[in-house]
């Protein structure tokens, strides 16, 4: 039995060649924000439960008094979230205690300019005066999630937030630490790639992220590249 949990747990852990590497970007995508009452939450939607988790969190203390969950689904989402990605939050929000008519489901958004400007025009529609709000994400989207909004919603004061998970614990959550990694590399390159594009505002790369970027590159954690 103790070998048993010794190969599991080997199995869901990042592996020690890289794990440096990976903590840094993990550390990179973190925009290590302090958290304040804004007039709304924004959970984007993926893969990760843990965004509704935070949401629900959030809210309970008080951090927004209306949540906008947008998501539809995606190959990576369809099979947990059949109904879509925010359906299912809410339905989690909802288990959790979050009454109903706070929450405003946006259910068309497939990237993460979709989710911010599907749920503004969705917020305008109610109507909804907005002047900040607090995006959550899983932990390697927080900074492409912020470069994004202000571009496209520069007039509000935004605040982003994730699950507050340790990478190993966040690993273990997920249980599939090369699609983490993966994902990690990925959303490190969009981060120039979409500022180039237009997509979002440019943000610093210090060395030491493009160093860990390429040499995960180099070993192969290339699935979620452009």
């Amino acid at each position: 039995m103790l070998m048993n949990r010794h190969a599991e747990a080997s199995a869901e852990a990042i592996p020690d060649a890289i794990r440096a590497d990976v903590e840094t970007l993990w550390r990179y995508h973190d925009m290590r924000h302090e958290l304040r009452p804004c007039d709304v939450g924004i959970g984007l939607g993926s893969h990760d439960l843990g965004v509704a988790v935070i949401a629900t969190r959030l809210f309970h203390g008080s951090l927004f008094p209306r949540i906008v969950f947008t998501g539809a689904n995606a190959p990576t989402t369809v099979e947990r979230f059949p109904r879509g990605e925010a359906v299912h939050y809410r339905e989690y929000a909802i288990e959790q205690g979050v009454p109903g008519e706070a929450i405003l489901v946006e259910p068309r958004a497939t990237n993460t300019a979709q989710n911010l400007g599907y749920s503004r025009q969705l917020l305008t529609e109610h109507p909804i005066s907005v002047k900040s709000v607090l995006i959550m994400s899983r932990p390697y989207q927080q900074r492409r999630a912020y470069a994004t909004c202000r571009l496209t919603w520069p007039e509000v004061d935004v605040v982003c937030a994730s699950n507050p998970l340790e990478l190993n614990d966040y690993v273990r959550s997920m249980g599939d630490p090369r699609r983490v990694v993966d994902m990690l590399v990925g959303d490190t390159q969009r981060i120039e790639v979409y500022a180039e594009r237009g997509f979002a505002i440019p943000q610093e790369m210090p060395d030491e992220v493009r160093a860990a970027f390429e040499r995960l590159v180099a070993a192969g954690y290339t699935s979620r590249l452009i």
